[in-house]
């Protein structure tokens, strides 16, 4: 089950397609889909977030908490709408792209992918940009 939720006034649209695509590349992945979250807020309350949970004295835009249980996949997802404008402008995509690219980034990390060494993030953008030439074909 994937849930989402607002902390802002943002309101996400399409649901039912987000959601079937996300779960479509879960499986694709070899894992299963629990329950994930997303929670979409503005950059103060994931500032917060990042200072109160993680000690990271800095913004940005997704923050990912992993529930997942073996191959199921299970967590919370906290993004932060206004980072996300900012970071469409500054690589030149739609807001939506964006959006898309950081909503299956967070759901990555449950899938085993990481993004600490330039090795890893390469693996984590090729991840990406497969599951989002999926995410129209549903």
């Amino acid at each position: 089950m994937i849930n989402f939720f607002s902390e802002t006034d943002f309101t996400l649209t399409d649901h039912d397609h987000l959601t079937d695509w996300i779960e479509a590349t879960i499986l694709r992945e070899g894992f299963e889909l629990g329950e994930i979250s997303y929670v979409f807020c503005n950059d103060a309350f994931l500032h917060d977030i990042n200072v109160r949970y993680l000690d990271h004295d800095t913004y940005t835009d997704i923050i990912s908490f992993d529930y997942s249980m073996g191959k199921e996949v299970h967590g919370e997802i906290y993004i932060s709408v206004e980072r996300v404008e900012e970071n469409a402008l500054e690589y030149g995509v739609s807001f939506l792209d964006e959006l898309h690219r950081v909503m299956i980034h967070g759901v990555l990390h449950y899938c085993g992918y990481k993004d600490k060494s330039e090795r890893d993030e390469m693996e984590m953008r090729e991840a990406e940009d497969r599951a989002l030439a999926g995410r129209d074909f549903l």
